[in-house]
């Protein structure tokens, strides 16, 4: 049976001389490093692969502490390891870097063993293993495995942000993923959908008949292309609740283009269809009085003439501005201002009809449609009405106020047949009262008709 001392000839028996050899000891045949210490950790002898590995010759090694070759920054807690290692009389195993000789730095992992040959301990032997090339490989691949996290992470902020539910499902159809906005609307947690079939936690029916509606994700994956959920769907939510909903769902692929599930993006219509709505109301209205706008009024005006052509009626348009109505704000204040503009809106509304058009033209300016009236004094007498109207006394913070208007008014086809040439026949007439107004005289505002006084 080989011994330590067949291995290791200078580490035999200390006493003795030194066994001496032509032959190359086995331990410098060995390509790991190797190097036996006494009981209290000098070197008594080192191979060839050690003595290479860290840079020193077998000479300056001997006599030296083991843990001597260790970088300053690991030096403490690799000798508090192999304390507590020698005090359990248990094997000694450590990851720490190397301090060569010439300055390089390498990470070695040591394996120590007592000697015993069947002896009182004599000292012990180490193993050393360079692993620089796993160290860089482990950095590597935790930087790598740190990336993909933060990446991950910041994908789920990503989806748990955006306005839309994201839900997806891997190629068995079964849930792998949702967003926050998928468990509100699903009414489903995370944790209770994941691994269950779609159909149990996207529930699609036709508005109409309440039969299922095909799943997207399986269409997705079958086509490998992106589908469109049919119109006129609803979500049956967890408590029973429906929901009109709009989706899509693409097929999902891995890197080799294979396709490997899909991901379904839904949002609730009524949102759309409120946002709409309201986004064409806007475009059509003014956001203080609710009355059309300027673009509203050129629409409503060329529909209007169609219509009185087509039954050889005339038409009627009024443009109205409020005097003095920058005093009124400087007094009352903005605030006050826009009330009396909205309460101004209603009584102009007052005094049409419905198939009549009330604008808000301006800051303080607004023009009246009147379409298909049999004859001008029609537009005459509905001038007069909302002088009147806008006359009576009105309340703006305990104030009793009372506006005074300035009215021009054209006739269709007597005073022109094109929208701007009303308006400019209007907008004259109605300076001409402006300036009537504005006389240091009491007389009763004159309402000027086009070409008319």
């Amino acid at each position: 049976m080989l011994r330590y001392r067949d291995f290791f000839p200078l580490a035999g028996d200390m006493e003795a001389d030194a066994i001496q050899s032509h032959d190359v000891p086995l331990g410098d045949a060995l390509p790991l490093g190797i190097l036996v210490t006494d009981g209290d950790g000098k070197c008594l002898y080192s191979n060839k692969a050690y003595q290479k590995l860290c840079g020193w010759t077998g000479d300056e090694l001997v006599g030296s502490h083991w843990s001597s070759v260790i970088h300053p920054q690991d030096h403490d807690k690799t000798v508090r390891h192999w304390k507590a290692a020698v005090l359990g009389k248990d094997s000694f195993m450590c990851e720490a870097r190397l301090q060569c000789s010439d300055g390089k730095v390498i990470w070695a992992r040591r394996n120590a063993a007592l000697l015993t040959d069947n002896l009182p301990a004599r000292g012990y032997v180490h193993t050393l293993e360079d692993i620089s090339t796993y160290k860089s490989h482990e950095r590597a691949r935790r930087k790598a495995e740190e990336q993909l996290f933060d990446e991950k992470e910041r994908a789920q902020v990503t989806l748990d942000s955006i306005g839309d539910a994201v839900l997806s499902t891997d190629i068995d159809g079964r849930v792998s993923y949702m967003n926050v906005v998928a468990e509100t609307l699903t009414g489903f947690s995370r944790q209770e959908a994941i691994g269950r079939p779609l159909g149990e936690i996207f529930r699609v029916v036709d508005a109409d008949t309440h039969e299922p509606v095909a799943d997207p994700a399986r269409r997705a994956i079958q086509s490998d292309r992106i589908v469109a959920l049919g119109a006129n769907t609803l979500l049956v939510a967890r408590d029973g609740v429906e929901l009109a909903i709009e989706d899509s769902a693409a097929p999902i692929h891995n890197r080799h283009g294979v396709v490997t599930g899909a991901v379904i993006v839904f949002h609730d219509a009524r949102l759309s269809l409120e946002s709409t709505a309201r986004m064409a109301y806007l475009a059509q209205h003014d956001t203080l009085t609710g009355l059309y706008s300027r673009n509203a009024f050129y629409e409503r005006f060329e529909q209007s003439l169609a219509l009185a052509r087509r039954h050889e009626k005339q038409m009627g348009l009024l443009f109205i501005d409020l005097d003095s109505f920058k005093g009124i704000n400087d007094v009352l204040g903005h605030d006050s201002g826009d009330r009396m503009l909205v309460d101004l809106a209603h009584r102009l509304k007052a005094c049409v009809r419905t198939s009549d058009t009330v604008c808000r033209y301006g800051g303080d300016e607004f023009v009246v449609l009147l379409g298909e009236i049999a004859q001008p004094d029609h537009a005459f007498a509905v001038a007069d009405k909302i002088r009147e109207a806008a006359a009576a006394v009105m309340v703006i913070d305990g104030r009793d106020v009372a506006l005074q208007l300035s009215i021009g008014v054209s006739v269709y086809p007597d005073d022109g047949e094109t929208v701007d040439k009303l308006l400019k026949v209007a907008d004259t007439a109605m300076y001409r009262v402006k300036n009537l107004n504005q006389r240091p005289v009491a007389v009763r505002p004159a309402l000027f008709f086009g070409n008319r006084q």
